[in-house]
């Protein structure tokens, strides 16, 4: 017996793993690619700890101590920011340009800025940590020759075993410029 809310948004035999996001509005800013599931089972990790030190809060507010209550709610406040903002990491494009948002800084390039983007094979770090693997990474270029930081990796927390998903998102970025940057 097909469940009709399954089938709401796809055909019952497609899988919804690795599909592209659809783009209705280009003047909002969107990621052209799924959060992979290393960053989402991150975030969810920190969300069960904030879980935990919120019932902590609870109970060390009910025990009388409203300090120790505060701090706990502070923390996990913290923890739970945290956990939104590894959500947001990533590449996000609009007609405007293309952002690159990392944990504690975002860079956003206007499309008239770059000169190119494209992806090119060098050294990326594994999951965002000091060690570095060879792989690919989608790069952009300004119009001063200045290099940015990569805005996507295959080794990172979206993209990890998902290559296919890689190639369709920096293609989807990759198709962003060409339409944008001359326009």
């Amino acid at each position: 017996m097909p469940l009709p809310f399954l089938t709401a948004d796809r055909a019952f035999e497609a899988s919804a793993e690795d599909v592209a996001l659809p783009f209705d509005d280009h003047d909002s800013w969107r990621r052209p690619y799924r959060p992979g599931p290393w960053r989402v089972a991150a975030a969810a990790t920190l969300l069960l700890l904030a879980s935990f030190v919120l019932l902590a809060a609870m109970i060390i507010g009910v025990a009388g101590a409203p300090s120790g209550a505060t701090v706990c709610l502070l923390l996990a406040g913290a923890v739970i920011a945290a956990a939104l903002r590894l959500l947001r990491v990533g590449a996000w494009v609009s007609r405007h340009g293309v952002r690159r948002v990392g944990f504690f800084r975002t860079v956003t390039v206007a499309w008239s800025d770059t000169s190119a983007v494209r992806t090119v094979q060098q050294p990326v770090k594994w999951m965002g940590f000091p060690r570095t693997v060879q792989g690919q990474a989608l790069l952009v270029v300004r119009r001063s020759g200045e290099t940015l930081s990569p805005l996507t990796t295959d080794h990172n927390a979206d993209f990890l075993g998902r290559e296919e998903a890689f190639e369709r998102a920096t293609d989807a970025v990759e198709a962003w410029a060409d339409e944008y940057r001359l326009g």
